[in-house]
């Protein structure tokens, strides 16, 4: 075996031990969290002298340590020095693989080592304080695998919405094989042609466990062959896709750059954009007008651009981020001003895992408050979901997401790319030291 291949089994194999101790401990157990302060995300305020308690993976109450009715013999948790906040979401994450595996080097890989690495990319994600993930493509279902073993609490990980493979045209960004020639006859596990094509692909997905539906209305970076802003998928075989996911209660994420393509998800009722690189005036009216949630990556552009060549990103893949990058971030502040909803998504597994929190500052540089990049990673998100009952907040019935930082990070939204205390539904995965 060569170093990195033990590195890999010696990480995995820690990962197991640590997660019989992490899950041994009762989940009934009470806990009351304090800290030096808690961000509350809705309003922005930091209050001082708040506990919450936890009990069965749930917040129970929040509110002034003075006034707060706390049962006999409840472990206290004292987190002096810090500031506790909600665990962030990440709306655009691709966990399965290697992060290193760019371009040709993904040829040789199959989809059960892409499952391992899943397992190590998710406790990665888990400690940078990402307690829940949307993943938005994965072959051979493995993200639906990783998603109900992160569940069953056999590896630690954030908790997972996964799409299952992405669906699109032949030829497509995110359904197809490119970089095989003719020969091969190698065709991508999401690719469907015509609009009953596109249902029936959506009822396979349905069936094998995805939690959304992730499609493609234009070509992408780093496909091979796709222009990034050329339409793909006619508007009926969109609508199509939409009313079939809809019909099943899921709601459906196509990733667009061009405004033609953002223009068509938009018109057959999408409910997430991702990257929304060349989005018009007309788009950004529909995406207000809709309610939808637009996932601009505007981090992502520095890893691709700085250190894209060396982890063997194609010269055409880095012609077209080229081409990407600054209008994107261009339109991310243009969208911001005009009122659309944004949710946090990073591409991570692009870059590699753990680093999320990067764009935070991004977000903020290109036009954001500190408190509007943190609602997009909270409230925002889980709204975007569907789940902004159970998760994004610290509040009485939530899921016990929580999370700490040394400061305060509506002064400096940094902070949040070193966290460290983690909880996940009342389970400690990182102390604080």
């Amino acid at each position: 075996m060569n170093g990195h291949t033990m590195t890999l089994l010696s990480r995995l194999l820690a990962i197991s031990v640590s997660t019989v101790c992490l899950f041994g401990a009762a989940q009934a157990e009470t806990r009351l969290l304090t800290a030096d302060a808690m961000l509350n995300v809705e309003t922005g305020e930091v209050a001082t002298g708040v506990g919450v308690l936890i009990e069965d993976g749930k917040v129970v109450s929040v509110g002034p340590l003075a006034a707060m009715s706390v049962p006999q013999g409840t472990e206290t948790i004292d987190l002096r020095g810090y500031t506790i906040m909600p665990g962030m979401i990440d709306m655009h994450v691709h966990l399965m693989g290697n992060t290193d595996n760019h371009g040709y080097a993904a040829l040789g890989v199959s989809s059960h080592s892409d499952t391992i690495y899943g397992v190590v990319n998710a406790e990665t994600t888990l400690m940078a304080g990402y307690t829940t993930v949307r993943n938005v493509g994965a072959g051979a279902y493995s993200d639906v695998a990783l998603r109900d073993a992160i569940a069953e609490g056999a590896v630690p990980g954030p908790r997972m919405f996964v799409a299952g493979p992405a669906i699109g045209i032949t030829g497509g960004h995110c359904s197809d094989n490119n970089l095989l020639p003719a020969e091969y006859e190698a065709v991508g596990d999401g690719v469907a042609d015509g609009p009953w094509a596109v249902r029936t692909k959506v009822r396979q997905n349905i069936k094998f466990g995805a939690d959304l539906i992730k499609t493609c209305s234009t070509g992408g970076v780093l496909s091979k062959g796709t222009k990034v802003g050329a339409p793909q998928y006619t508007l009926e075989e969109l609508e199509a896709l939409v009313d079939e996911a809809h019909s099943h209660g899921l709601k459906v994420a196509s990733h667009a750059h061009g405004a033609e393509g953002i223009y068509n998800a938009l018109m057959a009722g999408v409910d997430t954009i991702e990257h929304s690189s060349f989005i018009d005036d007309k788009g950004i009216a529909l995406a207000r007008e809709n309610g939808a949630y637009l996932s601009m990556d505007i981090y992502v552009t520095e890893y691709i651009l700085g250190e894209g060549e060396a982890a063997g990103i194609l010269e055409e893949s880095l012609a077209k981020e080229r081409m990407v990058g600054h209008v994107q971030r261009t339109n991310f502040t243009k969208a911001h001003e005009a009122g659309v909803k944004m949710v946090f998504g990073t591409d991570a597994g692009v870059y590699p895992h753990g680093q999320n929190a990067r764009q935070l500052s991004r977000m903020v540089r290109f036009g954001m408050t500190p408190l509007e990049a943190l609602q997009a990673t909270t409230i925002n998100a889980a709204d975007a979901l569907g789940k902004s009952d159970t998760i994004g907040s610290i509040q009485p019935g939530y899921f016990a997401d929580i999370i700490a930082v040394k400061g305060n990070p509506l002064e400096d939204v940094s902070l949040l790319e070193d966290v460290g205390f983690v909880m996940k539904e009342g389970v400690i995965y990182k102390p604080a030291e």
